[in-house]
């Protein structure tokens, strides 16, 4: 059992990694059977496609209207304690929601709203969490971190949760909600192990929070490597957004896998995801990290105009296979690249910026996707997809050479220097002291 331990999560990352670990692990069982049951309560009450996509937007929604605000406050207070609250506002959410359902009050609205209030706790509980990463783990090993992490998600949130939501959902709409609840508030208790001096890791300031978030949107804009990172992610969020936001309703009508089917297309994705999670580490050793970057984003062109094409069951498999197998490299690489960069008492802001364009993406997406749709068909959005991501890609394949190097960048040059009154960070932050996302 200690050489799995071992193998899962090398000693050199610390204990404190391990503790994150077996929370985030536990989290996202609960969240991956509410994957599946979340489309599926939503497709039970309506089947507009439009609705349907407003699923995803009202639960994005708050990254635009409090993700800045979010990022600041991370840096400001003790980041533990806001990771513990705001999952604890989430879990009371997720017992309204299933109160309605048991007791058959629940509609559209009802959810809705709740999907409203659920993402607007993640704002906070994410923002926080994803700043715990560079304090626990040293910048060397964030990669790997990262990717260990990513095969927790893959395997617990998609490949086992995904069928086991769907399942539950078939058997009582009400049991994957409170499945959910308990991972959440096991995620809580696990999370509180970790050993991190308390407080913020800031002094006392006496500046306004608008100030410094304004201070995190000036060093993103004057680093641009990590500048021009957040816009790729931006646009490429819009494209796969489109097509991910009626996804339920191709899966339910265009190549017929049912409900339970609709569960094995983020399945598919899991396991392409796990196999390339697990040898992240190969990957970044032996391949230039610009070279991973390039095949991972044309994967993600290829992919829309396949799908688009489809009408078989089988072959939408095997291309969420082949998606999960790049998405889950760029995601690990890109978090890694963008943490390594950022300086320690930066991480919240500067990630909660990076964070609105990610999630700014889906809003704005998961809107377009609903509206081609509608108009469209249920295979517009992906032919949306291909064409918006693939100019973008040509726009910037030059960059991403500078991009997967943009801790360098940090190390040399101070991207605040003649930007903000304010005192400049340090050149560079150690993950190892006190604190990315």
């Amino acid at each position: 059992m200690s050489k799995i331990l071992d193998a899962v999560a090398p000693p050199r990352l610390g204990r404190g990694f391990r503790w994150l670990l077996a929370s985030s692990w536990t989290s996202n069982l609960g969240d991956g059977i509410a994957l599946a049951a979340g489309p599926l309560l939503i497709a039970s009450e309506t089947r507009s496609p439009l609705l349907v996509s407003m699923a995803v937007l009202l639960q994005q929604l708050p990254w635009l209207l409090f993700g800045l605000y979010a990022g600041a406050i991370a840096d400001r207070v003790d980041r533990l304690r806001l990771v513990v609250v705001a999952d604890l506002l989430r879990a009371v959410v997720l017992v309204a929601l299933g109160a309605t359902i048991l007791t058959d009050v629940v509609n559209i609205g009802v959810v809705l709203g709740a999907l409203f209030l659920i993402g607007t706790a993640e704002v906070f509980a994410d923002t926080s969490t994803g700043t715990l990463m560079p304090m626990l783990v040293q910048k060397r090993d964030l990669g790997i971190a990262t990717a260990r992490l990513q095969t927790g998600y893959i395997t617990l949130n998609q490949l086992a949760g995904a069928p086991i939501g769907a399942a539950l959902f078939a058997t009582g709409r009400a049991f994957p909600f409170g499945v959910q609840v308990v991972g959440v508030l096991l995620a809580i208790v696990l999370v509180l192990r970790i050993s991190l001096p308390k407080g913020p890791v800031r002094d006392v300031v006496d500046t306004h929070v608008w100030h410094d978030i304004g201070d995190g949107v000036r060093w993103l804009l004057a680093h641009p490597p990590v500048r021009t990172l957040t816009l790729v992610i931006l646009t490429f969020n819009i494209t796969w957004a489109a097509g991910w936001s009626v996804l339920v309703l191709y899966s339910l009508d265009v190549v017929h896998l049912g409900s339970v089917g609709f569960g094995l297309l983020t399945s598919a994705a899991a396991v392409g995801g796990l196999a390339s999670t697990v040898s992240y580490g190969w990957l970044e050793r032996h391949v230039p990290l610009a070279t991973l970057m390039r095949v991972c984003l044309l994967l993600e062109v290829v992919m829309h105009a396949a799908l688009a094409l489809t009408r078989q069951g089988w072959l939408a498999l095997l291309i969420l296979f082949v998606f999960g197998m790049y998405a889950f490299v760029w995601g690990a690489l890109s978090a890694a690249i963008r943490q390594r960069a950022v300086p320690t008492e930066y991480q919240g802001r500067v990630g909660s910026v990076y964070g609105v364009g990610v999630y700014g993406g889906i809003v704005a997406g998961s809107a377009l996707g609903g509206v081609i749709a509608e108009h469209w068909g249920l295979t517009a959005p992906f032919w949306f997809a291909f064409v918006g991501s693939g100019i973008t890609l040509a726009l910037v394949w030059r960059q991403l050479g500078h991009i997967a190097h943009a801790d360098e960048a940090a190390q040399h040059d101070d991207p605040l220097d003649g930007v903000s009154a304010a005192p400049p960070p340090a050149p560079s932050a150690g993950a190892g002291t006190p604190p990315g996302s």
